[in-house]
């Protein structure tokens, strides 16, 4: 089954590391088309396809939980805010979206810690660096991968921060894992109430955690602008 979502053409992946500027980007929103053609899992070394990603993604998560519909929403969130991070970040950003929680795949079950079991199967699969990065360290993960032991391999994959990071923060926080739209706060209880019978550690990670998801976000809606909490009309190809 091919799903269909807003995309532009594959653009580079630029350089292995990101920029951390958090400067305003500025500029109109790209004209995007709806990308009816058949496109490999990933292009040339260095270039990222948003459609050849949600494609993978709908692969492995179709049927697990609700996660797809999350996923969706996500993907569908980072094409509407995308033009908060540079003109060249942004198919990257829609990628990474639509890719970043591959781990609860049980195909690709291995630590058990969905941030770090979705990097290991893109890296294996030859995704550029900078998206695998972006999976791994997805909305904070190293304080959960703290409590869990799991640090050091997560620093195995570059954790590069900036506007396609915050942006990939303000796309998961904005979505419940049944891909409903909601405010952060509603996203923060949400989590707390999910995981109210895990241990201790990994409760205080999370507490621990919230600044910084809090931080993210105000980043990406001071990119926006006054009023501008930008989320996706719903439409067919998001459904």
């Amino acid at each position: 089954m091919r799903v269909r979502l807003l995309a532009a053409d594959p653009v580079p992946c630029h350089g292995e590391r990101g920029s951390r500027d958090d400067e305003d980007v500025s500029g109109s929103e790209e004209q995007t088309m709806s990308s009816e053609t058949d496109v490999a899992v990933s292009g040339p070394k260095g270039f990222v396809s948003g459609q050849a990603a949600l494609d993978l993604a709908h692969e492995l998560l179709s049927g697990v939980d609700a996660r797809w519909a999350h996923t969706r929403l996500a993907a569908a969130t980072a094409r509407s805010i995308a033009h908060t991070v540079p003109e060249q970040d942004r198919e990257l950003l829609v990628a990474a979206a639509a890719l970043h929680d591959v781990g609860y795949a049980p195909a690709l079950l291995r630590s058990g810690f969905h941030p770090l079991d979705g990097a290991d199967h893109l890296a294996e699969l030859g995704w550029p660096v900078r998206l695998v990065g972006l999976v791994a360290h997805h909305s904070g993960s190293r304080f959960m991968a703290r409590a869990r032991g799991l640090v050091d391999r997560l620093d195995a994959y570059p954790d590069e921060g900036g506007a396609v990071a915050d942006a990939l923060v303000y796309c998961d926080m904005t979505s419940t894992p049944d891909g409903r739209e909601v405010r952060l706060a509603e996203r923060l209880q949400e989590m707390h109430a999910r995981h109210r019978g895990d241990p201790a550690a990994e409760r205080q990670a999370r507490r621990e955690r919230e600044p910084f998801l809090r931080a993210s976000v105000a980043r990406v809606q001071a990119r926006l602008g006054p009023g501008r909490r930008v989320l996706p009309v719903p439409t067919q190809q998001h459904r």
